[in-house]
């Protein structure tokens, strides 16, 4: 199965420019697999370069769990972060999903410095 990158995911998500989410979009036919990694700079690029808001992001998430040419990396793992960053709303994607990586390798508590992200469950504030 061939894989994508993260520039690949923010054009199918962003459509905003027709001949690179047409490429895309012929790429991911037949199915490609995704990495936890290209799925983390694909939300911070919607954010910080698109100011995308929350519940977009969560929506463009959910969307890529349910695309039919998409395998996510450990999909249980991203639905758990997608929970967690839906219940958190000052907690990052990426925290929430490094959260989720740890608790399914079974590594916890999650040492952080970050206020919000100590909170949550599994994780601890240094």
């Amino acid at each position: 199965m061939r894989a994508v990158d993260t520039n690949v995911l923010v054009r199918l998500i962003t459509q905003d420019d027709v001949r690179q989410f047409a490429a895309a979009s012929r790429w991911v036919e037949g199915g490609v697999w995704v990495s936890l990694l290209a799925l983390a700079e694909a939300v911070w690029v919607l954010s910080a370069v698109y100011g995308r808001g929350r519940s977009e992001i969560a929506s463009a998430v959910e969307t890529l769990l349910n695309h039919r040419e998409l395998s996510l990396q450990d999909p249980e793992v991203v639905t758990a972060a997608l929970a967690e960053f839906r219940r958190y709303p000052r907690v990052s994607f990426s925290g929430c999903l490094l959260l989720e990586l740890s608790r399914s390798a079974g590594h916890l508590p999650l040492g952080t410095f970050d206020r919000d992200l100590g909170k949550v469950e599994g994780a601890e504030r240094l």
